[in-house]
C-alpha cells in the first residue's frame, strides 16, 4: 500500500491501460498498519458518528468540496475503538479463525467507518448491518472466514477481485491481505458509498468498479482468487473462467439454505469444489440498478 496521495479510486483504465492489461504489479502488499497510518494521517476529520460522506464522484488528494463532506477518521476516534477491534478479531480467533494476517486486519481496519451513524454501538458485534438497499454490511467472522478461505493452501493473492463491494468493508479487509483488489457494486448508490466510506484510509491497491458483477472483469483476468458477496444458485461461469489455474473463488451457494463453497481451478477446463459450512447472503443478481 503506498503512502502517495494519488486519486482514490482510480478509474479502471488507469490500471488496464484500455484494453490491454498492464503486467506490472504494485508495490508489495499492504499491511493493516498502514492503513490506519493513512487514516491518521488525514487531518480532515470528523467523529465517526457524524454524518457519512455524501455520495459523490471520484474523490482527490484536495479537500472535498462544501456540499460533499467526507467521513474520516481522527487519531481519537481511532484510538476510542482500539479495544473493541482487537476484541472483535479475538471473538473470530476463538470462532475459528486461524490465519494471523487476516486477524491482524480485522484488528485494524475500522469497521465503524462502514456503519450507519445509528448503528455506531453495533460496529464490533458479530453480525450483519442493513446499509440500505436491501443490502448488508457481513458479520466480521464471516468476512475473515471467506478470505482465510481465500488464501488457505493456495496461491499467494496477488490479484483478487471482489463481486458485491456494498459499504466497502470486506474490500478495505481484502486490501491488506492481496497486491491488487478489485471489487464490483451493481447498485450505484452503494458504489458511491463505498468510495466515500473508503476515501479517508487512502488505499492505493484498491479499485471500485460500478458494473454487473456476474460477468467479472475479465481485461483484469485471470485473478488469483475471487470472493462473492452474494448467493446465487450456482457461481457464473464467467467467473469460473477468470479464475488463474491454482486459484481459488469463495462463495455462498443456495437458496433458502446456503453453504459456503470453495472452487479451485485445476486446469484449463478443470475445477474442483468443497462445501463447507453454512451462511446466509443476500441473493446474487445480474445487471445495475
Amino acid at each position: 500500500m503506498s503512502e502517495k496521495r494519488s486519486q482514490f479510486p482510480l478509474p479502471l483504465s488507469s490500471v488496464t491501460g484500455g484494453n490491454t492489461r498492464k503486467t506490472t504489479l504494485p508495490s508489495p502488499v499492504a499491511t493493516p498498519q498502514t492503513a490506519t497510518q493513512n487514516a491518521r494521517n488525514n487531518s480532515q476529520a470528523q467523529p465517526p458518528g457524524g454524518q457519512r460522506g455524501a455520495q459523490s464522484g471520484v474523490p482527490g488528494p484536495a479537500k472535498p468540496a462544501p456540499a460533499q463532506p467526507q467521513q474520516t477518521v481522527a487519531r481519537s476516534d481511532l484510538a476510542a475503538t482500539e479495544a473493541p477491534r482487537r476484541a472483535m478479531a479475538a471473538r473470530a480467533a476463538r470462532q475459528g479463525v486461524k490465519d494471523a494476517q487476516v486477524l491482524g486486519a480485522l484488528e485494524i481496519v475500522p469497521r465503524h467507518m462502514f456503519v450507519e451513524p445509528g448503528m455506531l454501538a453495533q460496529a464490533y458485534v458479530d453480525i450483519s448491518l442493513p446499509i440500505g438497499h436491501n443490502q448488508t454490511i457481513s458479520q466480521p467472522y464471516i468476512v475473515a472466514r471467506m478470505i482465510e478461505l481465500l488464501k488457505e493452501g493456495g496461491q499467494p493473492l496477488r490479484r483478487v477481485l471482489e463481486i458485491g463491494t456494498g459499504c466497502g468493508y470486506q474490500a478495505a479487509v481484502l486490501s491488506c491481505v492481496a497486491q491488487e483488489v478489485y471489487s464490483i457494486e451493481r447498485i450505484k448508490p452503494l458504489h458511491e458509498l463505498a468510495k466515500a466510506n473508503l476515501r479517508p484510509l487512502r488505499i492505493a491497491n484498491l479499485r471500485l468498479q460500478y458494473g454487473d458483477g456476474m460477468l467479472g472483469l475479465p481485461q483484469v483476468a485471470p485473478f488469483d482468487g475471487i470472493i462473492l458477496a452474494a448467493a446465487g444458485l450456482e457461481v457464473p461461469r464467467a467467473l469460473l473462467e477468470q479464475l488463474a489455474i491454482g486459484a481459488r473463488l469463495v462463495a455462498p451457494v443456495g437458496a433458502q439454505v446456503q453453504h459456503l463453497q470453495r472452487i479451485t481451478r485445476t486446469g484449463k477446463a478443470e475445477w474442483t469444489s468443497e462445501t463447507l459450512e453454512a451462511c446466509h447472503f443476500v441473493p446474487l443478481r445480474p445487471g445495475t440498478a
